[in-house]
C-alpha cells in the first residue's frame, strides 16, 4: 500500500526557482522605468519582500498592502521619488508571472508522478501571477488542482486555507496526504496546524529555528520518490 496518495506542492522556491524569477523581474521593472540596479539592491528587496510575506502569513497586513508596501519601503531606502509605486508594482507583478525556472527538474518529477499520486498546488502568491507561471511552465496540465490563497480568502499557514483545500479534494484522507515546501512559516507550519504529514525541501541546509515537527527533510526534490 502506498504511504501517500496526495501531494500538496508549494510553488515558489520549491517547484520553481523564485529567486531567479524575482531577480529577473526586478531588473526588468527598473529598466522599464529608466534605471539599472545592482545585485545589492536585489538582495535588499528580497529581504524586504520576505518580511512583508511573513507579515501576511501572520495576518498583520492584507495582500494589497504587501504588493505596494514592499516597494514603498525599498524606494524610501533608495531615495527614489520619481517612480510611481503603483505603476512599478503592477509592471513587476506582470514581469514576475512571465518567467519561470524549474527547481531540480521538477517538471520531469511531477510528470513521472502523474497518475501514481494526486498532485495539487498550494500557494500564497498573487493569483494571476501564479496561474500564468503554472500555465507557461506546463505544470498546470500535470496538477490535479491549484489552490491559491488569494482565491480561497486565507493565506498559508491558516487552518482555514488548508481546510478549504481539503474540502475540495475528492475522497480526501489526511493520513495519506503530504505537504512539500521550502517555507517553515507557511508550508511546514500549515502542515503542523492541520495534522498532515510534511516534507521540508531544504537544499540550503537551514536550521529548523521554528521548532516545528518535520516528518521528512530533503535536499533534492527527487528524494521525495523514496518517501512516497
Amino acid at each position: 500500500m502506498k504511504r501517500f496518495t496526495t501531494i500538496l506542492w508549494d510553488v515558489d522556491q520549491t517547484l520553481l526557482d523564485f529567486d531567479k524569477s524575482q531577480q529577473w523581474a526586478l531588473n526588468e521593472s527598473f529598466r522599464d522605468f529608466g534605471r539599472e540596479i545592482t545585485d545589492d539592491v536585489v538582495k535588499r528587496y528580497a529581504a524586504i519582500n520576505d518580511s512583508f510575506w511573513k507579515r501576511l502569513e501572520r495576518g498583520e497586513i492584507e495582500k494589497e498592502k504587501l504588493l505596494t508596501g514592499r516597494f514603498e519601503a525599498l524606494f524610501e531606502e533608495l531615495a527614489v521619488t520619481d517612480i510611481p509605486v503603483k505603476s512599478f508594482a503592477d509592471f513587476y507583478q506582470k514581469a514576475l508571472g512571465s518567467v519561470f525556472f524549474f527547481q531540480d527538474n521538477s517538471f520531469e518529477l511531477c510528470s513521472k508522478l502523474k497518475g501514481k499520486v494526486r498532485q495539487y498546488v498550494i500557494t500564497n502568491g498573487v493569483s494571476a501571477t501564479q496561474r500564468n507561471k503554472l500555465r507557461l511552465s506546463g505544470l498546470d496540465k500535470i496538477m490535479d488542482g491549484i489552490f491559491v490563497s488569494e482565491e480561497i480568502g486565507y493565506p498559508k499557514p491558516s487552518l482555514l486555507f488548508f481546510e478549504e483545500c481539503f474540502r475540495q479534494i475528492p475522497d480526501f484522507r489526511k493520513e495519506k496526504t503530504i505537504v512539500v515546501g521550502d517555507s517553515l512559516s507557511s508550508d511546514m507550519q500549515g502542515a503542523n496546524n492541520t495534522g498532515v504529514f510534511c516534507c521540508w525541501y531544504n537544499p540550503g541546509k537551514k536550521e529548523n529555528t521554528a521548532g516545528l515537527k518535520i516528518d521528512y527533510e530533503i535536499r533534492n526534490l527527487w528524494e521525495l520518490e523514496e518517501i512516497l
